[in-house]
This record gives C-alpha cells, sequence and structure tokens, in this order.
C-alpha cells in the first residue's frame, strides 16, 4: 500500500534546502540541494577566515540564499506536477485519490494564506478574505499616508498591529479548511461579522474591546465606562504632548507605564464584561473642584508655549549677541521644572488629611453617650 504524503508537511520541511525533496522521495536533488546549500556557507565562512575579511561570508549568504529560492521553487513545481506513490490500487485508488485532493486543498489554502486574504480567496470566502486583505494593506497605507502627511515616523509604529493580522488570517485559513474538508458549512461572513455573531440584547463584542484596549481609554470608553476611558486617554496623550512640547526625555518612562496600566485594564474590564456589573470610576475623582487649578495649569503652558516659540526667536533676532536661545534652553528649561517638581512634592507633603469617616464619629458620640 503506497504511503499518503503531505504536501504541507513537505513545503515546510524544505524550509531547510533538500528535506522537502527527501520527503518527497527526491532523493538526488536532495542531495545537490544540501552539497550546494551548507557548501556555499560553509565554504564562505572558511574564506572569510582565511582571509581576514567579511565579504566572501556574505558572498556564501547570498550564494546560499539563492539556493533556497531555487530549491523551494523547484519543489512548488514537483508539488504541482506529481504525488509520490500514487497508482492504479484496486481498493484503494478513490481513498487515495480523495486524500490527494484534500491535500492539495489544504496545500494551496496554506501556501496563499501568505498573502492575507488569498487563502480564503480559494476557499470561495469572498467577503471574509476580502476583509483580512483590506485589513492588512489599508493599515499599511493608511500608516504611511499619514505618517508621510505629518513628515512623523512616530506612526509607524502602529505597524505591529500587521503581524497579528497575519497570524490571525493564517490560522483562520487553516481552521477554515479543516471546517470545510470535515463536512461543515463554512459560512462566507466577513470578519465584523464573525465577531458580532455573540452580541446579543446589545452586548459588546470582546473581542472589538481587546483590539481596543491597544489605544489607551478606547476600550473603557467601548465598554460604556467613559469617565475612566477619557482620563486615561488625555494621561496618555496629554502627558506624550507636554513631554513634546518642554522637550524633556527623563520623563519619557511614564508613556510605557501608562500605555501598559491602560491595556491590563482594559483587559481586565473586558474579561469582567458579562459576568459581573462594571462600574465608571475614574482615575481621579473630584476633578470638577479643582477647575480653577487646571485652568491655571493651561495657561501657564498656553504662555510658555508662546513665549517659546514667539517672544524668545523675536527677542534671539533683534538681540542676536545675548544668546537668548542658548541661555532658555540651558537654564529656564531646568528651572521651571525644578519649580514644578518641588511645587509637586511640597503640595503632597503638605496635603490635608482625611477627616475620620462618619461612621466612626458616629459611633464615638454614642460611647461618650452612653459613659
Amino acid at each position: 500500500m503506497p504511503v499518503v504524503r503531505n504536501r504541507v508537511t513537505a513545503f515546510f520541511m524544505n524550509f531547510l534546502p533538500g528535506l522537502g525533496h527527501l520527503y518527497w522521495e527526491k532523493k538526488i536533488r536532495c542531495f545537490f540541494y544540501m552539497l550546494f546549500f551548507c557548501g556555499f556557507l560553509l565554504g564562505g565562512f572558511s574564506l572569510a577566515l582565511l582571509s581576514n575579511s567579511g565579504e566572501p561570508f556574505i558572498l556564501g549568504i547570498v550564494c546560499a540564499a539563492i539556493v533556497w529560492g531555487v530549491s523551494m521553487f523547484d519543489l512548488f513545481i514537483v508539488l504541482l506536477r506529481d504525488y509520490p506513490g500514487q497508482g492504479n490500487h484496486t481498493g484503494y485508488a478513490h481513498s487515495a485519490e480523495l486524500s490527494g485532493r484534500q491535500d492539495a486543498e489544504r496545500f494551496f489554502t496554506i501556501l496563499l494564506s501568505f498573502v492575507p486574504g488569498l487563502g480564503h480567496f480559494y476557499m470561495g470566502l469572498m467577503q471574509r478574505g476580502l476583509s483580512f486583505l483590506v485589513a492588512f494593506f489599508g493599515t499599511i497605507t493608511m500608516l504611511v499616508f499619514v505618517s508621510g502627511i505629518t513628515n512623523d515616523s512616530a506612526f509607524l509604529i502602529f505597524l505591529g498591529v500587521l503581524p497579528v493580522i497575519w497570524l490571525y488570517c493564517m490560522f483562520d485559513a487553516v481552521q477554515c479548511i479543516h471546517r470545510k474538508q470535515s463536512g461543515e458549512i463554512v459560512t462566507d461572513r466577513t470578519l465584523f461579522d464573525e465577531w458580532e455573531v455573540g452580541r446579543e440584547n446589545g452586548r459588546r463584542s470582546k473581542v472589538i474591546a481587546t483590539l481596543l484596549s491597544v489605544i489607551p481609554g478606547a476600550g473603557q470608553m467601548y465598554l460604556g465606562l467613559q469617565r475612566r476611558g477619557i482620563q486615561l486617554m488625555i494621561l496618555f496623550m496629554g502627558t506624550f504632548y507636554i513631554i513634546d512640547v518642554i522637550r524633556l526625555s527623563l520623563f519619557l518612562f511614564l508613556l510605557p507605564l501608562i500605555w501598559f496600566f491602560s491595556f491590563f485594564d482594559g483587559l481586565q474590564l473586558t474579561s469582567r464584561y458579562g459576568r459581573e456589573p462594571l462600574t465608571d470610576k475614574p482615575l481621579v475623582e473630584g476633578l470638577g473642584n479643582h477647575k480653577r487649578l487646571l485652568g491655571t495649569v493651561l495657561l501657564l503652558l498656553g504662555l510658555y508655549y508662546i513665549s517659546l516659540n514667539l517672544i524668545v526667536p523675536y527677542l534671539a533676532s533683534h538681540y542676536p549677541g545675548l544668546w537668548i536661545e542658548y541661555r532658555v534652553n540651558k537654564y529656564l528649561k531646568p528651572f521651571i521644572v525644578s519649580v514644578v517638581l518641588i511645587g509637586g512634592g511640597l503640595k503632597l507633603l503638605t496635603g490635608t488629611k482625611r477627616k475620620p469617616s462618619g461612621v466612626h464619629v458616629e459611633r464615638r458620640n454614642f460611647d461618650e453617650d452612653r459613659f
């Protein structure tokens, strides 16, 4: 009875050139691909040691990469053309043919899924594949466009979302092909429709809440905790803006702390959603009682920004001999930061103590009356 071999296994084994061909019973090709691949690497490394230069090793790596690409392309052609051990066997031909078709379909699905959405297109899931394709390439296009318009490369940090989309698409395609081959009905619905299946009676999606938790405050606001979410968002964006305006790299460590706090807070609230009621508890309570303090802080920030960008350049252009910009950057900024830190420390040290709660006061009065 012939051995049924898996195309997907052969494809992934061939990431080490020759192993996929050996698995597919192409022993001569396996020998030559391994010989050239290892030979170029070892030869380049040996020549680099003898010549005391890195150029031969780099050349060996390039040649080995070319051998790897030729090996992968050759195996891909082989997998499309034939199947090992397949022949005319009575009683087994039908099952072998069926297994070969399923294996080929699974192989092409996984191979095409390296480009998000193409594997779903191959299975006939057009809407689902289109949602992955738009999510992946749309994210790239939008981030590059925003970075180009604003001339700020900081937005490119969100490209870290792309591996998440790519891996999710890959495993989703594998899951869909297994469900299809096991006889289940695979419905062609978009990615967002899939997330909204569990929403009943106006309940929010936990998947979307988890994804929005990446943006500080957004996950909390999606779950209905508006005050907590808006405070986290203002805290993160405001800290980033103030540090950028004052140009203080000393407090950059606050940004990852705020982000991680917001992210894990969003995950905890998402896990509790639906099992227990969520309370919209803000981070800082009683902000309405400190409107004058907030107004004073905003007013001082505005005056500082105007002075730094209008008054100081004007004076520096009219009095170049005074070195005004140098003195401001060298002395005034550290002085302002020191005053703010000292003032905040004194405020915390001289803060009023909390009065005892009403329950303890009533109990004390009751004991005094009793005696």
